[in-house]
């Protein structure tokens, strides 16, 4: 019985009300305690989704890149302050890796724009191993045809159910930026994969052709 009692006021705020456990923030914390299986915990729960995000950019190096996001949140595990949720801070650093290593595979010294520039002008040869059917090609096509920006936005919106306040923390702008430029994103990405399709088609569309 006293145990429990302990429990509730660790759970209750000032108020007496309920206080959400993040699960996240605590395996982060017993991680930083030295609690190693903790950590493993911890990143094996978005190792898919972090494999997701860098193959539909980077297929032949995404295992690379989500070892080099892994190992940079590794690094930086004592500078997170809890800001924002683990899983916001691990895409962010996620779209880091894929912005310097986009960088990094231009031969010249030309500046990428990332608002601009797509994954099709970046990279020599088109398609996806990745693609299952005919619709899931057609959409990772339509995104890749896109400004990588554009289209990192979409597919983290789409396929992380990400919400403005968590996108504007991976890309480091506000929400009102972001909701901006989702409205442009997503009028981009139905005049190119379903002109007749109205906005709750095209979310369904768009959510539906993601990873599976």
């Amino acid at each position: 019985m006293r145990s429990w009692l302990r429990l509730q006021r660790r759970e209750r705020g000032g108020s007496g009300s309920v206080r959400r456990v993040d699960p996240d923030l605590e395996q982060l914390d017993r991680w930083r305690a030295g609690d190693t299986a903790a950590g493993e915990a911890l990143f094996a729960r978005y190792f898919d989704s972090l494999c997701g995000f860098f193959a539909t950019k980077c297929h032949g190096d995404a295992d690379d890149l989500v070892q080099k996001t892994l190992l940079a949140c590794v690094r930086a595990k004592d500078q997170f302050r809890k800001q924002s949720s683990f899983r916001t801070y691990l895409f962010t650093v996620a779209r880091n890796e894929l912005y310097q290593h986009l960088r990094k595979q231009r031969r010249d010294d030309e500046r990428l724009d990332f608002s601009i520039t797509s994954v099709a002008d970046l990279v020599t040869t088109p398609g996806t191993r990745l693609a299952r059917d005919a619709e899931r090609r057609q959409m990772l096509a339509v995104l890749q045809s896109m400004p990588v920006e554009q289209q990192t936005l979409l597919e983290l919106h789409y396929w992380e159910g990400m919400d403005t306040a968590a996108l504007a923390e991976v890309f480091e702008i506000s929400e009102g930026a972001v909701r901006v430029r989702l409205h442009r994103a997503r009028k981009e990405l139905k005049e190119r994969l379903a002109p007749g399709a109205d906005d709750a088609e095209l979310d369904r569309i768009a959510r539906a052709r993601g990873r599976s």
